[in-house]
């Protein structure tokens, strides 16, 4: 019989978060395949789990998802977690579920941390229906996926790193104006903080603070405008609480 193949949702930054079963499953699998597995070796110490690890990423994808495949036939069980968060979501680990189906490999779901879903649940934009996009392309597509967005009438959740965060909030000037957006950064760790209003507010609040960590960036559905004054919440600064990623 072939193994099981285990999605692991571990911490987007606060180790605290990690969930029992989760802590339990990554004890007993024979092997995790990890995104970033320097990150994984912070966690992994953290719960004092001893198991071998393998690197399986973007770029390595292609050679890595044959051999994982070839272990979970052999009956070894594999659990799959990425950098931080959910695996699947803007990561190639969906392509190991997908060749996991098509081999008739049991697939679990240990579910717990997604950046995209916990901004929602704090950004104060319209949570009934929304769509996530991650990260769009960089350069070829970018106008015309620009050119969808703007006609959408669902919350729009979007990554972004603190490189390119000015240039998406100039699009989203262009695109969509006077929407309200949110922009949550460094969700769960010490200088967790969350921004909301007109993207001329926010890239105000930007070029007089350099932006710095991972972003969540939120964009109100076609029907939602921006709200009349400026509204910024900051999140408690959170060096009291324990370890994070």
């Amino acid at each position: 019989m072939s193994g099981t193949l285990y999605i692991v949702a571990t911490p987007i930054g606060n180790l605290e978060d990690m969930s029992f079963r989760a802590v339990r499953i990554l004890g007993e699998v024979d092997l995790i395949a990890c995104e970033d597995t320097r990150s994984t070796s912070i966690l992994l110490k953290h719960y004092n789990i001893q198991k071998p690890t393998t690197s399986y990423f973007e770029h390595n994808e292609v050679r890595k998802l044959p051999w994982l495949i070839g272990e979970l036939q052999s009956g070894k069980s594999v659990a799959v977690v990425s950098e931080a968060g959910t695996p699947t979501l803007s990561d190639p680990a969906f392509k190991l579920v997908r060749a996991a189906h098509e081999q008739h490999i049991p697939v679990v779901g240990i579910p717990g941390p997604a950046a995209a879903v916990l901004a929602l649940s704090i950004s104060g934009l319209p949570t009934d229906r929304f769509v996530f996009e991650g990260f769009l392309p960089h350069k070829k597509g970018r106008q015309t996926r620009w050119r969808e967005l703007s006609r959408e009438h669902r919350t729009i959740i979007l990554y972004e790193s603190p490189h390119r965060i000015i240039k998406l909030l100039q699009e989203i000037r262009e695109y969509c104006p006077n929407r309200m957006v949110a922009a949550a950064r460094e969700l769960t760790k010490k200088f967790e903080e969350i921004i909301r209003g007109s993207a001329d507010e926010l890239l105000e609040h930007f070029n007089r603070n350099a932006p710095r960590g991972e972003f969540v960036i939120l964009i109100a559905g076609k029907k939602h405008t921006a709200q009349s004054d400026n509204e910024t919440i900051k999140h408690c600064d959170k060096s009291q609480e324990n370890e994070c990623l």
